[in-house]
């Protein structure tokens, strides 16, 4: 074990079981289960990495590299199929765009809604709103539902709550720049600030400035293994230069 270690991921494999099933018919339903065919997706195929305390690591590769489902192992979204991962510290996962908000829940309820799941108590999380609204600018929308709100204004919901609530280790899936220019610079303000609070940050990106801009290290991912791992600049330039010097996969 790695005493300075945040994160430590040993032989790490995640398997998908994908069923095939055909049905068009009441008939090819009922007789389904005997004839279904099942293919086994190995999106990680043993990988093991160290993340130290306080460090800020991104994780670039293309799409299907095993990058966020790496992140959902991480958060306990999903349970390894073989492998460890050890994580000290309290957690605040942003994967994706809305998830674990409630479209029926105002803004407010759903960041104590948030707040429980990330472990907190009610008390903490009411020391903590006004912090969170005023960061994501949301006031004037904050006790609608949220199903009303654009992507942009879920994604800056989930980022205020993600990094105000005191977390140890930050996960964060292809959400750093969450809005307009200047909402965008803020984001950078509050990573820098939680840098130097000692977090511990993990995120993947396809945006290399970003990366450039926030990591201390890069992990290339490639079909479910790490190929590279170092300072960002090489990495970037190994992983572009595989892409014959285009950025693969640009959203």
């Amino acid at each position: 074990m790695n005493a300075t270690a945040a994160i430590e991921i040993r032989e790490l494999r995640k398997e998908f079981m994908l069923s095939h099933s055909g049905i068009n018919s009441l008939k090819t339903m009922l007789t389904w289960w005997r004839k279904r065919k099942v293919e086994r997706l190995e999106v990680l195929k043993g990988i093991s990495l160290d993340v130290q305390s306080g460090e800020c690591v991104a994780v670039v590769g293309r799409n299907g590299a095993g990058k966020s489902t790496l992140l959902s192992l991480l958060a306990r979204v999903y349970k390894p199929t073989s492998g460890t991962v050890t994580v000290h510290g309290r957690v605040a996962p942003l994967l994706e765009l809305g998830a674990g908000f409630h479209p029926d829940l105002t803004g407010v309820e759903n960041i104590f809604f948030n707040g429980v799941i990330l472990g907190l108590t009610r008390s903490e999380i009411q020391e903590r709103l006004e912090t969170i609204i005023d960061f994501s600018e949301l006031r004037s929308h904050i006790d609608t539902p949220v199903r009303t709100y654009s992507s942009g204004m879920l994604a800056r919901l989930g980022f205020s709550i993600a990094v105000n609530i005191g977390a140890d280790i930050l996960l964060v899936d292809e959400v750093l720049a969450v809005g307009d220019l200047e909402f965008e610079r803020k984001c950078y303000t509050k990573i820098d600030e939680l840098r130097a609070a000692g977090a511990t940050i993990l995120f993947v990106s396809h945006h290399l400035e970003s990366i450039r801009r926030v990591a201390d290290r890069c992990v290339w991912l490639k079909d479910g293994l790490i190929t590279q791992t170092g300072d960002p600049e090489s990495v970037l330039a190994a992983y572009v230069a595989a892409a014959g010097g285009e950025v693969p996969e640009l959203p």
